[in-house]
């Protein structure tokens, strides 16, 4: 594997998701930049997702004798090397172009999952040739229309998506300020700003240039035109502040995969979900990207737990950065985590192989934190004060 030439060296330049975030802004535009990694607000709750990470602590356990600990897990019917997976993000070949194609191949190498998004810069079908089941996941932001919604759930079936996220926390879109100030859009258009910070960054210009301007080419068949407004105004109009209950029951009659409800901060959100027969609950606040009065994720993880039935798995994101952050969220009743910005850091840092990169990090800090801990099985984080 090409990784491998490349392991040696990056482990020493960037040993930590801190590294590669560093190594990202550099090459990517500034408007690409805030787009990844702002929040909405005064920033509150991006700051306190990891703020409140950084608090829990683990106590280990010594005179264990010689331990081999083991990362694999068994998640919906399928088993996984580690207890982590690709998150999704929105326009990522703004980010990095092809970007939805490294990271699903990067994901079908190491034996994880990716969770395409809706609104991604590649579709379902062009995704397929790079991924394929279990590793194939798709977020859905629902449709208000129901053609373009069976549609939509029938190409990603026929594409090989198994598991299906459904976003609850996206009712409308938020401000993020701070991207708006850099230039932000939807339907990124050629302007005297955007060349400048393209000709600062000439790998990505690059790149750009070869594949062309990042467009949402899964929705753009069912927008008015082709053009990047026409696409924007459909995104508007028929995909927010369309999930309700009784769509998430219909929608579980009619997706015959494992179904899970993104987004949810509240016990009885968890419990609701859980009685409409939903396979998992996604504890998140979107990463600090919706809601700037929310706790953090890491807040409410121990009680949604708690109210679910033991057979719901629940999975959990916002503001994890390490293999110890991971642990933590395991600790705390997640089944499984998912990372979104630290995945980006590394391809946007790094190219085609970084996520890879990230992979390893997480790995060697798994492996290092649960020998601290005195465990070799991620179940054992249970008994973990």
């Amino acid at each position: 594997m090409a990784y491998k030439r490349y392991k040696a060296a990056w482990l020493n330049k960037y040993p930590a998701i801190e590294d590669l975030r560093i190594k990202a802004q550099k090459r990517i535009p500034n408007v690409a930049w805030q787009y990844l990694e702002t929040g909405t607000g005064q920033e509150l709750c991006l700051r306190r997702n990891q703020a409140k990470l950084n608090q829990y602590t683990l106590t280990p356990q010594f005179c264990k004798g010689p331990l081999h600990p083991e990362t694999k897990v068994h998640l919906f019917g399928s088993n996984y090397d580690f207890p982590f997976g690709i998150a999704p993000i929105g326009l990522s070949g703004l980010i990095w172009p092809r970007s939805e194609c490294f990271l699903a191949e990067t994901a079908q190498r190491n034996n994880i999952p990716y969770t395409l998004s809706t609104v991604a810069t590649e579709t379902p079908e062009m995704v397929a040739d790079y991924i394929s089941s279990p590793n194939a996941w798709f977020q859905l932001y629902p449709p208000k229309l129901e053609k373009d919604k069976k549609d939509i759930l029938r190409r990603v079936w026929n594409a090989g998506f198994r598991t299906l996220l459904v976003t609850a926390d996206v009712p409308t879109p938020s401000r993020r300020e701070r991207a708006i100030r850099a230039g932000f859009s939807r339907s990124p258009s050629i302007t005297p700003s955007f060349v400048w910070q393209g000709v600062k960054r000439p790998q990505w210009s690059i790149a750009t240039l070869k594949n062309g301007l990042p467009k949402l080419k899964t929705i753009a068949p069912y927008a008015s035109g082709a053009d990047g407004e026409s696409v924007a105004n459909y995104l508007k109009e028929n995909m927010r502040g369309s999930l309700t209950w009784e769509y998430c029951k219909i929608l579980r009659e009619e997706w015959k995969g494992n179904l899970v409800l993104k987004g949810i901060m509240d016990k009885q959100d968890a419990i609701k979900a859980a009685s409409l027969g939903f396979d998992g609950i996604l504890v998140s606040n979107h990463g600090g990207r919706q809601f700037d009065g929310a706790p953090a994720a890491i807040e409410v993880l121990a009680d949604i737990r708690k109210v679910v039935p033991s057979d719901v798995k629940i999975l959990f994101d916002s503001g994890v950065r390490s293999g110890l952050d991971v642990l933590k969220a395991i600790s705390l009743g997640a089944d499984f985590v998912l990372l979104g910005r630290a995945f980006m850091y590394g391809l946007a840092g790094l190219g085609v192989f970084g996520g890879d990169h990230v992979i390893e990090i997480l790995r060697q800090d798994l492996l290092n934190n649960m020998t601290q801990l005195g465990i070799e099985s991620l179940n054992a984080l249970k008994l973990i004060d």
